[in-house]
């Protein structure tokens, strides 16, 4: 693929509040900087309007990098021949719902994503979930997609260690880009471990690095409780407040994810957080779960740090995470064990919307209407 090449996305539940604070960032040159983008919009029916009117603004906003847009019902449609697909689509939380039934809700869905990925996307595609439970549903789809390497999915751990990284900064009295390598261990949720001491350090104009631990040193109690708790609820507390979730960090994060991952990659000795596959039982934590590790990033592809020394804290803080993590694979292993019928579902971020499931494309639903495939 030459630089002149148009970079084919994909971005499921792309009607939906995160979709819409995403869409900007992808068709203005922000991740991909100069290269042409194509965009394929992927909703249920319900949000076919809704997502024309997306369109709509994308096209008036005249970004220079964006050739094309394509909207669709169709998983197939919207994942052939992509490059890259953001899953953002999922079944939503609602008040009374214990974990593991949105554990199943979703490995419905993103069984039905994995198989249609598996079918219709190019060996390479880099896959990045967002919808939550982000690391299981992560790792469903992965599952299914076994044509597709394991190393090209990963989880959006990448705005909890936004957040990590802005609760260091406040409290330090710099910019957010001064700290550096804090990492997020674990499950996107309430149980991650937001770990600032092991290899964090904050970096000065003259380029002299400070760890962490030294910076912090008469602020643990603050960084060891406050910190962590901060960091694991503010989801929760953005919603408290705001009275919607995280749409605009959540955008932030996904495209800042995606620049790292596969256009800039990481400096020299720096890491961020990402949820990956864990293939070789980094850290001694179980393989076979994704699981949040300080990462690098090189040519395109992702790498775990190795060699980090963690404390006995930090080491009861992985394990509680890894066994959250493992029982949102039992889980989902229960539902998947079951009859795996090929059923194509997505849903969008926005509450309103529900999960549609058939046996057979969406595409049939809505062929007659303006919205299937419309194109700049």
């Amino acid at each position: 693929m030459t630089n002149r090449t148009a970079i084919k996305i994909a971005v499921s539940g792309a009607a939906g509040n995160i979709g819409y604070a995403l869409l900007p960032l992808l068709a203005s040159g922000y991740v991909f900087e100069s290269r042409p983008i194509e965009l394929r919009l992927l909703e249920i029916p319900n949000a076919m309007k809704s997502l024309a009117g997306t369109r709509m603004e994308l096209l008036d906003c005249a970004f220079p990098t964006l050739t094309d847009v394509i909207c669709t019902v169709d998983p197939l449609i919207a994942f052939d021949g992509v490059d890259i697909i953001v899953l953002v689509g999922g079944f939503p939380r609602k008040k009374g719902m214990a974990r593991k039934d949105l554990i199943q809700a979703n490995t419905k869905i993103f069984t039905s994503m994995g198989q249609a990925i598996n079918e219709a996307a190019l060996p390479h595609v880099k896959v990045l979930v967002v919808a939550n439970p982000a690391n299981t549903n992560c790792l469903v789809a992965l599952k299914e997609a076994s044509r597709i390497p394991s190393k090209n999915f990963c989880g959006l751990s990448f705005l909890d260690h936004q957040r990590a990284k802005g609760q260091i900064a406040h409290r330090l009295g710099v910019s957010a880009n001064r700290v550096k390598n804090v990492t997020i261990w674990g499950n996107h949720s309430e149980t991650q471990y937001p770990d600032a001491l092991t290899d964090g350090y904050c970096i000065a104009e003259n380029g002299e690095k400070t760890p962490l631990r030294s910076l912090l040193s008469n602020d643990l109690d603050w960084v060891t409780n406050d910190f962590i708790s901060i960091v694991q609820n503010r989801g929760k507390a953005v919603i408290e407040v705001r009275g919607n979730s995280s749409a605009m960090s959540a955008a932030m994060g996904t495209a800042d994810c995606l620049k790292t991952w596969l256009v800039t990659g990481t400096k020299e000795g720096d890491t961020v957080s990402m949820a990956v596959y864990n293939d070789k039982g980094y850290y001694g934590v179980q393989e076979d779960i994704v699981f949040s590790f300080p990462c690098e990033c090189r040519n395109g592809e992702w790498y775990v740090k190795e060699g980090l020394q963690l404390s006995d804290y930090a080491q009861q803080k992985l394990k509680i995470t890894e066994k959250e993590l493992l029982e949102e694979r039992e889980a989902a292993e229960e539902l998947a064990s079951g009859s795996r019928k090929r059923s194509i579902s997505i849903v969008s971020s926005s509450p309103s919307l529900i999960t549609l499931e058939s046996d057979m494309s969406f595409a049939t639903s809505v062929e007659s209407g303006p919205y299937l495939t419309s194109r700049i």
